[in-house]
């Protein structure tokens, strides 16, 4: 776990790019401004946010004053203390979430190849709401949208034609959309798709218009699955990692649809709240 290169994207850009498309190993995003550093989503835990903390202090004797969350999943918020300095921005939802007690029982059967640092694992409180699109700095702005949870946040940087995605989009992987309404996020994706040409996801490697089209025709497919996994028509995604994740998509798309915000029952059962 936890293998994972900084890509220079543009100048004073960067990817912190896992090296394989998987639930656990996060990418985040990097933009130096004149007098500070951004950096969106820390990853699953500070083990996993360490090595990104001691890389920047490499390139940059610039500190780090903004943290972004994407959202609140403990993939893209578990490293958030690895960065005790920064400002951390986040949508009202993630705010709420990370107030409540944590639970490291469901971190470890969401990631079973976790670290020991679920047990005593916390994460830092939101301090800046983000509920309308704005700037960072001069070069990076926030832009909320809804993807697996109802407020997402992504990042884009226009000067550079790059998207920080954050949990809005997973490329070479199955989304984990248990929370998801996935009419708003197909809309989010046509958006994404205008923001720029180089796309950063929260998992997998980077992508373009092409992977975006991918990820919003398996969310289609989810929905016209009709709550069948085994109607779920065929595409790339067939191939993509963590196959397990579609069963829930497909049963939250079509309880969605029929105005059941519940959790799915596939959900409840990899939580281990509910038997086979």
């Amino acid at each position: 776990m936890f293998n994972h290169e900084l890509i220079p994207l543009a100048p004073g850009v960067f990817a912190w790019l896992a090296d394989r498309p998987s639930h656990s190993d996060t990418n985040s995003g990097v933009v130096i401004a004149q007098d500070s550093l951004t950096v969106i989503d820390p990853g699953l835990c500070p083990t996993s946010a360490q090595p990104l903390a001691e890389k920047l202090a490499e390139l940059s004797p610039l500190p780090v004053k903004r943290l972004v969350l994407s959202g609140s999943h403990i993939d893209v918020a578990g490293g958030s203390t690895a960065f005790p300095l920064a400002a951390v921005y986040g949508s009202g939802q993630t705010s709420n979430h990370l107030d409540q007690p944590p639970n490291p029982d469901v971190w470890k059967r969401l990631h079973p190849a976790g670290t020991p640092d679920f047990d005593t694992l916390q994460t830092r409180p939101v301090t800046h709401m983000v509920g309308e699109a704005a700037h960072l700095c001069p070069a990076s702005i926030a832009v909320p949208l809804s993807g697996p949870q109802f407020e997402s946040l992504a990042v884009q940087v226009p000067s550079a034609n790059v998207v920080f995605t954050g949990l809005l989009a997973s490329f070479h992987m199955v989304p984990l959309g248990f929370e998801a309404d996935f009419e708003a996020w197909i809309e989010s994706i046509d958006q994404l798709a205008g923001f720029g040409e180089i796309f950063v996801p929260s998992h997998g490697p980077l992508g373009g218009v092409e992977e975006l089209t991918d990820l919003r025709n398996y969310l289609e497919a989810c929905i016209g699955a009709k709550g069948k996994v085994g109607a779920l028509r065929s595409g790339p995604w067939t191939h993509w990692a963590h196959q397990e994740f579609s069963e829930i998509n497909v049963q939250r798309a079509h309880m969605l649809g029929q105005g059941d915000p519940s959790p799915p029952p596939a959900m409840l059962q990899l939580l281990g709240i509910a038997g086979d």
